[in-house]
């Protein structure tokens, strides 16, 4: 057990929108420390976003992030020789960074070219209340309220 919970890092803002949570996007993106190249590819991403909606890009991608972050999840708990699937609120911080993580991992997992074309294409599909990440959401959701009878043992 840790005696003291780690403070949390301050992060610096993003150089064209100045926002904190592009710059956390950009960090769960990255691959390999390179930070630069997971900037160019969210910002196209961005651009590919803003020609095809002709709306503000930083609003649309905020939008499918709050489409895609959960406010339940199950965790698994042993209880007498068997396993409940016990639903559980997230924390604030763990929703965005599950939510990011959704919007990413569905992202590369899309046809097409380049991780920018992807990502534009998943951002687009969760910011009208599509696309694999907001299923994922849905099925979590799905999955909590059909374990509803076992949160009474939440710890």
């Amino acid at each position: 057990m840790r005696k003291h919970k780690p403070k949390p890092r301050v992060l610096a803002p993003d150089p064209r929108y100045a926002d904190q949570m592009v710059t956390r996007f950009v960090n769960n993106l990255m691959w390999e420390g390179k930070k630069s190249v997971a900037y160019t590819i969210f910002y196209d991403a961005l651009d590919l976003v803003k020609s095809r909606t002709n709306e503000d890009e930083l609003q649309v991608w905020k939008k499918a992030l709050n489409n895609v972050m959960p406010q339940v999840e199950v965790r698994s708990r042993r209880i007498g020789g068997a396993t409940f699937q016990i639903p559980t609120e997230l924390p604030a911080n763990r929703k965005i960074s599950i939510g990011m993580k959704w919007l990413i991992k569905y992202a590369r997992a899309r046809s097409g070219k380049g991780m920018a074309e992807k990502l534009a294409a998943e951002v687009v599909a969760a910011s009208k209340g599509e696309g694999s990440a907001v299923k994922k959401r849905e099925d979590t959701h799905k999955m909590a309220e059909a374990n509803r009878a076992f949160a009474h043992f939440r710890s």
